[in-house]
């Protein structure tokens, strides 16, 4: 028997939240210096709780091929990645801004 999802009532199958809610997030991608000189490039701004926030992580970190983590819905990679992340979050639908 399939599921029915909580927020808009379809089934799994034909469930369109989270379609819907990457359209109107902005994923701001910025980079910082941390200790000792390494790079962390931050992905902030995808606060919608209908998107899987540790999958999309999952896909960035396996597409740069770096290390990462998901601290408070804000990823956080290893190293300066800024163009290849804002290239993987367009094509999965993702207004992107890079700071």
């Amino acid at each position: 028997m399939a599921g029915i999802c909580n927020l808009c009532g379809l089934p799994d199958e034909l469930c369109i939240c989270q379609e819907i809610a990457k359209e109107q997030q902005k994923a701001i991608i910025s980079v910082v210096r941390r200790r000792y000189g390494k790079m962390v490039t931050i992905v902030e701004g995808i606060n919608d709780v209908a998107i899987d926030i540790n999958k999309l992580a999952k896909i960035l970190k396996s597409s740069c091929a770096a290390g990462g983590t998901v601290k408070d819905r804000t990823i956080e990679l290893q190293g300066e990645h800024k163009k290849r992340a804002a290239k993987v979050l367009e094509q999965n639908g993702y207004q992107v801004e890079v700071r």
